[in-house]
């Protein structure tokens, strides 16, 4: 594509945008970035700065709706702060962009304690929430800031974690629930790249995967889904958390991938635990999580990542079936 292209496209992308905020500045301020999958970029409004992500896949409308959702629960939470979502717009050349709250970061590093202990409150809200209903013996489960008590596991839109949407339908089960979020992995690996040698594996753990979860009372918890250490930063006034991949599950589960690829000191760790301390059998449950996020990679990136999802599956499967 022509340098002369590319600013007509930009140029004509910029207007919708300033369309649908309602603006009439809209200036680029040179900050952004490229990740994996979607691109973004700062603007300067005559209402404050607005970050803009991109991306032109038919599945970024999708993709981006339910990053707003989980960016709004979680701001909504006030348990850890995250860009304020504040439209997501479809764009009619293809693709879609998510605009949100402009945050000056920088990699986390003096507030990681912070962020661990925020997190845990941020595991805790929901259970809390369900305690005040319960103590008032209120029929609707609505606190004064409108956040309302979640009694099942899942969400209520599609969120995707890389590009690759979840399956978010409500669950009385944590059990069935994530049994459902493996069973998708297992589709998307079977269909990317025609492999389907944890398929047999995990037909046998599969049935006895509720013997991981032995003596625990698992209340949904809000997840930001999608926990590594490039998806957190801190601000002058604290930390932050963003690109979510959000739905209600075990607290458990945000903390597998946090462990994978580094990026949280132990600082972040001990902060955590000492207000939501490990249980019985936490670190299979953590292989097992982690083995999600493993297939995940698999499915975004290729066999890179089968060893690792292979020697999970095999080594829970061993042991528990």
């Amino acid at each position: 594509m022509s340098d002369y292209t590319q600013q007509n496209k930009m140029g004509s992308t910029e207007e919708l945008i300033k369309q649908e905020l309602g603006v009439s500045k809209l200036r680029s301020t040179g900050k952004g970035g490229r990740g994996c999958i979607n691109q973004g970029s700062a603007y300067e409004t005559e209402n404050g700065t607005v970050f803009v992500k991109f991306n032109n896949g038919a599945e970024a409308f999708e993709m981006f709706e339910g990053e707003y959702a989980s960016l709004a629960a979680l701001h909504a939470s006030a348990a850890v702060a995250v860009p304020k979502p504040m439209k997501v717009i479809k764009n009619p050349k293809g693709g879609a962009m998510l605009v949100m709250e402009y945050l000056e970061m920088q990699s986390l590093s003096k507030h990681s304690a912070l962020l661990g202990e925020q997190m845990a409150r941020l595991h805790l809200h929901n259970a809390q929430l369900g305690k005040a209903q319960a103590s008032a013996e209120k029929s609707v489960h609505k606190q004064k800031d409108g956040v309302e008590y979640v009694a099942k596991f899942g969400f209520p839109v599609t969120t995707c974690c890389g590009y690759l949407p979840q399956d978010n339908t409500w669950a009385d089960s944590w059990v069935d629930f994530f049994a459902r979020k493996i069973e998708q992995q297992l589709k998307f690996v079977e269909e990317k790249h025609s492999d389907r040698s944890a398929r047999p594996i995990w037909s046998n753990l599969m049935p006895n995967l509720h013997k991981l979860f032995q003596g625990l009372e698992i209340t949904p918890a809000l997840m930001h889904g999608d926990l590594w250490g490039g998806n957190a930063a801190e601000t002058q006034d604290g930390p932050v958390v963003f690109d979510p991949a959000s739905f209600y599950g075990h607290s458990e589960y945000d903390l597998a991938i946090s462990k994978m690829f580094g990026g949280f000191g132990q600082a972040f760790f001990k902060s955590y635990y000492a207000i939501l301390p490990k249980q019985s059998g936490y670190e299979d449950r953590l292989d097992l999580y982690q083995m999600f996020h493993y297939f995940n990679h698999w499915s975004h990136f290729g066999g890179g990542y089968q060893q690792s999802t292979m020697s999970i599956l095999r080594r829970l499967s061993k042991k528990y079936s």
